[in-house]
């Protein structure tokens, strides 16, 4: 009995010695991928951004010095974000070290005979020479494996990574570029309320861009209705004081002067506008439209 008993341990020290190492491998495999996934969400969300930036450029919405400044606080936070980070499976308290695995797989065969001595039967090791009973045997699980990344992070994987984002700025409630960020990630997703929340943190830090002020009062406008009229307002023309010629306070102001039906005055804040924008964009397309309505409901048509 004492030579079956060892026969078995050593049976499964070689089982454990070969099913161990795949398990280690299949562990470090999940967090590195969780990691790559979490990083991919990120460039993902920078990336938007940086489109976001540069088609305000090329509408003339933004100037080249803010498209530059507000860029290269983007590749910044980025760089921070994706820099590489304490290697994941070291870090983690889940896993445990290796030698630990080991050693716990050779000490179970001791554990067993040490226990089955203790309270079990050993003349039930007899049965042991039978063949189970078909309802005896016990199936493997061979469920669907987990999906495959194929490169690209979802729209959940981004939305997990601007809230993070954001539970990051509430322990770090001064980071400006992070609110900024925050508030055209929430605006490029329609999140209108709390796009306008993050420009009001953002603002209160920084007073003096004229530019972020006009996008606070755009997410604001578009929770009021699409309306301008009220705060928006207020918001435009603190934009316009601090930049006369900002592009996007401009195109706000006179949206505000055609809603109030102060034709003449909305004509001359797009017309400034259109001076500083090429004709053949679709923003000069739209302000030259746009400058001919006011013109005909004002009665001055040419």
């Amino acid at each position: 009995m004492i030579l079956f008993l060892l026969i078995c341990a050593v049976l499964l020290a070689i089982a454990l010695a070969f099913i161990l190492p795949p398990l280690w491998q299949s562990a470090t495999t999940a967090l590195a991928t969780d990691e790559l996934g979490r990083k991919a969400a990120n460039v993902a969300v920078y990336q938007d951004q940086i489109s976001e930036l540069t088609s305000d450029l090329n509408n003339s919405i933004i100037s080249a010095e803010q498209y530059k400044e507000d860029r290269e606080a983007l590749e910044r936070r980025l760089l921070e974000d994706v820099s590489p980070a304490e290697d994941p499976v070291k870090s983690s308290t889940m896993i445990p070290a290796r030698p630990l695995l080991y050693g716990v797989a050779l000490g179970l065969p001791v554990l067993a005979i040490a226990l089955y001595f203790a309270i079990g039967n050993p003349r039930a090791l007899s049965a042991a020479s039978m063949p189970p009973s078909p309802g005896e045997m016990a199936a493997a699980p061979t469920g669907p494996a987990g999906p495959m990344m194929n490169g690209q992070p979802t729209q959940q994987q981004i939305e997990a990574n601007v809230a993070a984002l954001a539970k990051r700025l509430e322990q770090n409630p001064g980071d400006v570029q992070g609110w900024i960020m925050l508030a055209r990630s929430y605006t490029s997703m329609e999140k209108f309320t709390d796009a306008s929340a993050a420009f009001a943190k953002a603002t209160a830090l920084k007073t003096d861009d004229a530019g972020l002020w006009a996008d606070y009062a755009f997410a604001l406008a578009m929770t009021n209705d699409r309306k301008l009229e009220g705060q928006p307002v207020e918001l435009v023309n603190k934009a316009l004081k601090l930049d006369p010629e900002n592009p996007k306070a401009l195109q706000l102001a006179g949206s505000a002067a055609f809603e109030a039906k102060n034709y003449k005055q909305a004509i001359e804040y797009w017309q400034r506008l259109l001076q500083k924008t090429s004709p053949d964009t679709e923003m000069g397309q739209a302000l030259t439209e746009r400058i001919a309505e006011a013109r005909t409901l004002s009665g001055s048509a040419k």
